[in-house]
């Protein structure tokens, strides 16, 4: 059974254009049931200044997959701002493509929680991270 109670498609997410995701080519891949998927490149947009992945783009791919989670997990006449974020860099990596994945810790009715895990092409930990959203009314 679905948690998302105003779901959307890949499709439908990837055709938002003239933010962040594009400029690092996040894509999603996959809505499932009660996850969402997406990947990044590791490439020169992502590199910190030592060639691997940059911890702040790595944030950037949790904080997508999670705030768009939490839109998708809202009920209608809401919308859904970030409150914290926290990310521990487990692994580095110089190229290639990540994959992150975000799952509800808690969905309530001001607050969510979501934990995502980002891995590499081999399916190593690069990043475990925590959103916390604050759930506002539409005015």
């Amino acid at each position: 059974m679905t948690i998302w109670k105003s779901p959307m498609t890949p499709e439908q997410i990837n055709s938002m254009e003239n933010t962040i995701v594009n400029h690092l080519d996040i894509k999603i891949t996959e809505v499932g049931d009660d996850y969402i998927k997406a990947t990044m490149p590791v490439d020169h947009r992502t590199h910190q200044p030592m060639g691997i992945l940059h911890g702040g783009a790595s944030v950037v791919l949790a904080e997508t997959l999670g705030s768009i989670a939490a839109h998708m997990a809202g009920e209608p006449g809401t919308y859904s701002v970030g409150l914290e974020v926290n990310a521990n860099h487990v692994r580095s990596i110089s190229k290639g493509l990540v994959t992150g994945v975000g799952r509800p810790v808690h969905v309530g009715r001001t607050t969510q929680i979501w934990d995502i895990k980002i891995v590499d092409e081999e399916g190593k930990t690069v990043c475990v991270s925590r959103l916390t959203m604050a759930v506002l009314n539409n005015k």
